[in-house]
């Protein structure tokens, strides 16, 4: 007896051995990260300060893996020192109902990614039941079967059963599936990481507007004083014969139409504060934000090395998982030209007596394997292993794609902000100039040496030249804003 159990111990060892170098394997191919093109330097970046440096280049072509995660975007808004701005990214982080559904959606691969892996493990199940059987009639009939005695009482039987089943992963499918999930989660934390950086840069945006429309309120406000401190000044002389009627009726209707635009400014306003409103996850009607001056000073952004982009950027971090993932599904494809193997096993039992069931002689075991080959299929599995691999593909370029287009996005902006610089300086000097001809244009009217057609000119030259700054200024706050996001959201501590 102890020879049989030792001899079957051994079989079952020696097949378990070979089941477990077998399921060493895994069809497919592994996975390789696809190079991308990253130029040394930023075409319009300038000189990177020393202080923002990242970790040394590990390959010669400046390439970096983009690992998903690695790179924390910060609080990348307090270069704009606003605490009003603060306050509001914080409730972004909270209540923004396209990060809550970003979110969820990462919770779903999540749950993905343990779903897959739970088919490393075997199935085990229990069942159990009890019946009651008994003969029609009154009659003394006789029976052998179970469950009746011979004098017609009903008997009760009861069983119970033990069952397990597990499919070894001779193939490697389920390994590369639990890759492939593995990979999807990962994309979908960049998803999530994108959707936060969007959703703050959305904000941003709307808030640099909010503020530029209050201080062009302010600005028409002080046009408007001034304006009538010319109407003023013609009506003094008109009634003194020294300037006619139509330069009073010019004066008034430069004052009406300035007060025109700062009354549809007011919808501008009301549009950008109810945008701010959505993106904290509040009704438009129960959000407010009281008018203050623009106090954001333009920031420096250095850009870093282009090679750390790979890294900061969760929409390249996330289509860099998915060629990870469409990778790992060229490897289940592939698995499906080998058989598929399960092995089963099982233990039941039946008694009349409940504490019995665990003690009958007359329990039934059984073990035993199944294996399952497509013979055929049409060509079925060759058009399935072709699509993933096409698939792949796709992602690559796609990926390539992707970081060409990030490049594009940040040198765009450093292109914004160098020009947008030299502009503002330009635009500067033309305020200066217009507000000075300004001056002298009132004081001669005033004096009787020019017409008031010169004064309406000068006064408007400057109003719009103020206008044309601080159009200047919001683009440069915007371009900013879109430096940071390009850059995945730069640390503060640059």
């Amino acid at each position: 007896m102890t020879t049989i159990f030792g001899r079957r111990a051994r079989l079952l060892g020696t097949a378990l051995g070979t089941l477990t170098l077998l399921s060493a394997c895994a069809v497919g191919p592994d996975y390789e990260r696809p190079s991308a093109a990253v130029p040394s330097a930023y075409k319009e970046g300038g000189v990177t300060p020393v202080a923002f440096a990242p970790p040394p280049v590990p390959r010669d072509d400046g390439w970096r893996p983009a690992t998903p995660g690695q790179a924390e975007a910060g609080p990348w808004w307090t270069v704009f020192d606003d605490p009003v701005l603060d306050g509001l990214m914080r409730r972004v982080e909270v209540d923004n109902q396209s990060l809550k559904a970003a979110e969820a959606a990462y919770r779903q691969a999540k749950a993905l990614s343990d779903q897959a892996r739970s088919s490393f493990f075997p199935i085990l199940s229990v069942s159990g039941g009890a019946d009651r059987a008994g003969t029609v009639g009154s009659g003394n009939r006789s029976t052998s079967g179970t469950g009746i005695s011979r004098s017609g009482t009903p008997v009760t039987t009861y069983d119970a059963g033990l069952g397990a089943s597990w499919a070894p992963d001779l193939w490697g499918r389920i390994r590369r599936s639990v890759e492939s999930n593995d990979a999807n989660l990962q994309a979908s934390a960049a998803d999530l990481a994108a959707a936060r950086l969007s959703a703050q840069a959305q904000l941003a945006t709307a808030y640099v507007q909010f503020r530029v429309a209050d201080e062009r309120k302010a600005l028409l406000e002080r046009a408007i004083a001034a304006y009538r401190q010319s109407l003023e000044i013609a009506r003094n002389r008109h009634a003194v014969g020294t300037a006619t009627l139509a330069d009073v009726f010019t004066a008034e209707t430069q004052v009406r139409s300035t007060e025109s635009q700062l009354v549809a400014l007011g919808v501008q306003r009301a549009q950008f504060e109810h945008a701010m409103a959505v993106l904290v996850g509040q009704a438009p009607a129960a959000f407010a934000l009281a008018p203050a001056p623009l106090t954001a000073a333009v920031p420096a952004i250095p850009p870093g090395v282009p090679s750390a982009l790979l890294e900061r950027r969760p929409d390249i971090a996330a289509a860099e998982r998915q060629m990870a993932q469409a990778n790992a599904q060229i490897g289940i494809a592939e698995s499906a030209w080998y058989p598929d193997v399960v092995l089963s096993g099982s233990l039941t039992n039946s008694a009349t007596i409940l504490p019995k069931l665990l003690q009958a002689p007359t329990a039934l075991w059984a073990v035993g394997a199944q294996v399952a080959q497509t013979l055929f299929d049409g060509g079925t599995r060759t058009a399935e292993v072709e699509l993933r691999r096409a698939v792949f593909d796709q992602s690559v370029a796609q990926y390539r794609q992707t970081v060409l287009t990030a490049f594009q996005e940040v040198e765009d902006q450093l292109a914004a902000q160098r020009i947008l610089a030299q502009q503002a300086a330009v635009q500067d000097d033309a305020v200066r100039l217009a507000r000075e001809a300004e001056r002298l244009t009132l004081n001669q009217y005033r004096a009787g040496t020019l017409p008031y057609s010169s004064v309406l000119t000068a006064q408007t030259a400057a109003l719009s030249d103020e206008e044309s700054a601080l159009s200047v200024r919001q683009s440069r706050l915007l371009a900013a804003v879109s430096l940071l996001q390009a850059l995945g959201g730069t640390p503060p501590s640059f």
